[in-house]
């Protein structure tokens, strides 16, 4: 890990554990410019690669007649619009007449040890012995414009963290309408892109299609990351798989408008840009002040998908996650909103409590419909007072009397919304997103709280704080069962309403930094809808985010494939629900349920009054398993052995121990089909010099010590295993060096 600068070459290059990424400073108006993105070079070789010297245009100082023809096709680090570059811009800018044009010039650099905090947003941290940081200092000195690039490298970890500050050293008002946190320019290598694309209770299935000349993007308009599309891209060689090729891949550590887009253009170079989504946004900018873009993740590997999940799953556990749950197993929980819905009261509660806790459950969740008159989604958010209609003696009764059983309790709460039929909505109805004169639209018979205004954060922190100081609560559900339309602040000037989106999100934040410091030993889980808000974001404030509504275990398998692409597995809110399952009607083995649950936080969403004697008498057996392995899921290296969502028939992964004396293989046979015998399956990321005792556990419950074999034979023969007899059977085999 280190970052140097070439005085004489005039390049900068931030090598990583196994990257190199160079920039060179051009002409004498110090243009920067990106030159490689990859493996290392040797940087005294490296400025013929940034300009073709024996080509026109040249630098706009020994050609001034073609100067939009070198903006056009300059290898720009962070591309500005409105000077001559038509390619996609990273910066815009209207000065006071309304005109949009910005050109930055390199002015100075630092290089730091350690990580700058990024004020009021989510970011990777670190400190002087791990990690580095690259500020290069910019200016546009017409508008009196300083740009910082920020770039932060981290001890053993092939990633770069990248943000933008924006300060306006001058004397007129300006108007930021565009601020994206990270451009690469390369050369074109055959690349496919690679996204996450999905719906409501099927978010983040993979999708590759191949550049054109144009641009490929994802977005998201909605204020939030959505169901729909993600943030991540990969930009990936057509013969990239999981085990190798090359891909780049980038994130962004957001949870509102996104954009992630990639333009090939007319000389095969790509363009791939990550920010805040430009539409509906407009930030204004006085003499004096500052705006920081949010920051973005890049990671590049020559070893395929597999490499470049595990540097973003370290990133995010090492640098990203904090708290008292960062490296710790959490509480298997039971939720009861699958068990009950709205229908309960608490001695259902409490009968529920009462048997999950005879098998060894440790937390009972109370979920939605706790609070105000709320018997439906149609009232009462906003309203965060007890039901003792419902919750009889209060609170405080209800979780002494779980804290009895021996069981932690935790509570839903969607703080960010408001129902038309609330007191706070009779009270406050101007605290309601709403366009003047317009009449809002509803979903969910909810609205979204102004959180732009001080006076509502503040409110609704109380509200929260109020319930949690009111018993030994130890774990929240935050949701959102909404999106962001109808954009309008009663408290905002007309100026500011464009910057209505991205103040919400950085109220959100502000109420969830402020909820962890005062409650720093409660366990946080965000949730929006389901997995609406599975971001980087998220994770600086919760280190488990629920991954979707849909708890079918077959589902799941291409949810989890492409969330488990970016996150690990420590983040991804995963339960063993009631079949036939209410998302989709699909009935699986129990066992199967409990395996795909392993590959997350694991814990129960159902009634465990009511499930059949069979599938009960497997939980004591599923919570021995998870507190088992859960050190070893938590915290291994995460490798794709089979992909359901490619081959359509089943589907493996593997986790491997640091120090690679253990692993766990988890394949789930979706379809069967007639006269196969025994399948292969090749073993990865294990110690080719040591040797692995084998149990395998199958969905029927029968356990095989398949004795010791070599890793190196394990890699490069397989394991032949036994086929099953019928669809959704699934095998766990947990090895152990011997």
């Amino acid at each position: 890990m280190k970052i140097t600068y070439n005085e004489k070459t005039r390049v900068f290059a931030i090598e990583t554990e196994n990257t190199g990424y160079y920039i060179g400073l051009v002409d004498k108006e110090n243009f920067a410019g990106h030159i490689h993105y990859g493996k290392k070079l040797d940087a005294e070789d490296l400025l013929y690669k940034l300009l073709r010297i024996e080509e026109n245009p040249k630098t706009p100082s020994q050609n001034e007649r073609d100067r939009l023809s070198f903006y056009d096709s300059f290898a720009f680090e962070y591309p500005c619009g409105g000077i001559g570059d038509f390619r996609e811009s990273a910066l815009n800018v209207k000065n006071s007449l309304g005109q949009s044009a910005v050109n930055l010039q390199y002015k100075s650099h630092e290089i730091l040890k350690g990580k700058p905090d990024l004020e009021g947003l989510p970011h990777t941290w670190g400190n002087e012995k791990d990690s580095m940081t690259l500020l290069l200092h910019c200016q546009d000195p017409v508008l009196n414009l300083h740009v910082i690039l920020s770039y932060s490298i981290f001890e053993g970890l092939d990633v770069i963290a990248r943000s933008v500050k924006i300060i306006n050293e001058g004397k007129e008002n300006l108007s930021l309408t565009k601020v994206y946190s990270l451009n690469l320019d390369m050369e074109n290598k055959n690349f496919d892109f690679i996204s996450l694309h999905g719906s409501w209770a099927r978010e983040r299935h993979l999708d590759r299609t191949p550049l054109f000349h144009g641009k490929v993007m994802t977005s998201s308009i909605r204020g939030e990351t959505s169901h729909q599309e993600h943030s991540f891209f990969a930009l990936a060689s057509k013969n990239t798989n999981y085990d190798s090729g090359e891909v780049y891949g980038f994130n962004f550590i957001y949870s509102g408008n996104f954009i992630s887009l990639a333009q090939l253009d007319q000389f095969e170079n790509v363009r791939a840009c990550m920010g805040i989504a430009p539409e509906g946004f407009e930030w204004q900018l006085k003499p004096g002040e500052s705006f920081t873009a949010p920051e973005a993740l890049v990671v590049y590997s020559d070893k395929g998908l597999n490499s470049m999940a595990q540097n973003f799953h370290k990133i995010t556990r090492d640098h990203l996650i904090r708290g008292e749950y960062k490296d710790k197993m959490r509480p298997i929980l039971i939720n009861n909103w699958e068990a009950t819905y709205f229908n309960f009261d608490t001695e259902k509660l409490l009968d529920i409590a009462r048997e999950a806790s005879k098998d060894g459950i440790e937390m009972l969740v109370m979920d939605d419909g706790w609070f105000g008159h709320r018997n439906n989604d149609e009232s009462s958010l906003g309203d965060w007072f007890v039901n003792e209609e419902k919750i009889q003696g209060g609170l405080k009764h209800l979780v002494d009397e779980v804290n009895k059983l021996g069981m932690k309790f935790g509570i839903w709460f969607e703080p960010e919304m408001i129902s038309p039929d609330s007191e706070l909505y009779k009270a406050h109805p101007d605290w309601a997103i709403q366009v003047k004169d317009r009449k809002a639209g509803l979903c969910r018979c909810q609205y979204v709280l102004d959180l732009s205004r001080q006076e509502v954060c503040d409110y609704t922190f109380n509200q929260i704080a109020s319930i949690l100081r009111s018993a030994n609560i130890e774990y929240v559900k935050w949701d959102m069962n909404r999106q962001l339309a109808d954009l309008g602040s009663a408290c905002l000037d007309k100026e500011n309403q464009g910057e209505l989106y991205h103040r919400y999100v950085l109220a959100v934040y502000a109420l969830q930094e402020r909820l962890t410091k005062e409650f720093p030993h409660l366990l946080l889980e965000n949730c929006s809808g389901g997995g609406a808000r599975f971001d980087a974001g998220m994770l600086y404030y919760s280190p488990q985010i629920w991954c979707s509504d849909d708890t079918d275990a077959i589902e799941r398998l291409e949810i989890q494939e492409g969330t488990s692409l970016v996150y690990p597995l420590s983040a991804m809110g995963a339960h063993v629900s009631t079949c036939p399952n209410h998302a989709c009607g699909r009935v699986t083995p129990f066992r199967t349920r409990g395996f795909v649950a392993l590959a997350g936080t694991f814990g129960y969403e159902l009634d465990i009054t009511k499930i059949p004697a069979e599938d009960r008498a497997l939980i004591p057996g599923q919570i021995e398993m998870y507190k088992k392995y859960n050190p070893l899921v938590r915290t291994g290296d995460y490798f794709r052995v089979a992909s359901y969502s490619e081959n359509h028939e089943w589907d493996a992964w593997e986790v491997v121990s640091s120090d690679k004396n253990q692993a766990l293989l988890t394949l789930v046979q979706v379809l069967n089909h007639p006269n196969f015998h025994s399948r292969r399956v090749y073993l990865k990321g294990l110690d080719e010099k040591k040797k692995y005792n084998i149990i395998m556990e199958d969905s029927n419950g029968a356990k095989t010590d398949m004795g010791c074999w070599s890793g190196l034979t394990l890699m490069n023969a397989g394991l032949m295993l036994p086929r099953l007899w019928g669809d959704f059977q699934s095998q766990l085999l947990y090895f152990k060096a011997c």
